[in-house]
């Protein structure tokens, strides 16, 4: 009965060290999570005004015309390009500020992408989303807010440049306030 045990036991430590490589081998193979891009194909987020028409005249997937994509939004100072896309892309927009593109954004086209396939290669690259909701899934770095929206949409932002508009926002809703009780008063 002893030697029966003794064999059992013999056989269980050489199939649990037997299958230890393949187990620990496994766990090793796990791709790494990245953290969320900053970039796609040749744009960044950080580039500036003419660096982005460039890539931009120079990429078959944006249907760039020039300038006539190119306006200048009077109220916050900032350049916005808009142009069409092709293949998988139906529209991108890049947002500047101070001359450095901080918003980019990828409105693809549904007939040819869907939500779940996205949903599913982003979790697979760069993990679970640090904030999830029915209208989006947010992964953020200290440096990028990389979000999949409904419907369909790819955003890149610069967090610390967003951050600033925000705050300079904020400052200017607090003047227009403060102006218009002044003007109250006068009367």
């Amino acid at each position: 009965m002893k030697r029966a045990n003794r064999g059992l036991a013999a056989a269980a430590a050489a199939l649990v060290l037997a299958l230890l490589p393949a187990v620990a081998g496994a766990q090793a193979t796990t791709p790494a999570v990245k953290p969320p891009p900053a970039a796609f194909r040749t744009i960044a987020l950080g580039m500036t005004v003419e660096q982005v028409k460039e890539a931009l005249r120079k990429d078959a997937l944006y249907r760039y015309r020039g300038d006539p994509d190119v306006s200048f939004l009077p109220l916050s100072g900032e350049n916005l390009i808009e142009c069409e896309g092709s293949s998988y892309l139906s529209r991108a927009y890049f947002q500047f500020a101070d001359g450095k593109l901080y918003v980019l954004i990828l409105v693809l086209d549904q007939r040819k992408l869907d939500h779940y396939s996205l949903f599913t290669a982003f979790i697979a690259k760069y993990g679970e989303p640090a904030s999830f909701n029915p209208t989006e899934a947010v992964w953020q770095s200290e440096a990028v807010r990389f979000s999949l929206e409904r419907l369909l949409t790819v955003k890149y932002i610069d967090r610390q440049v967003f951050e600033e508009q925000v705050a300079r926002g904020a400052a200017q809703q607090d003047l227009e306030q403060l102006s218009r009780e002044r003007f109250i008063e006068q009367f």
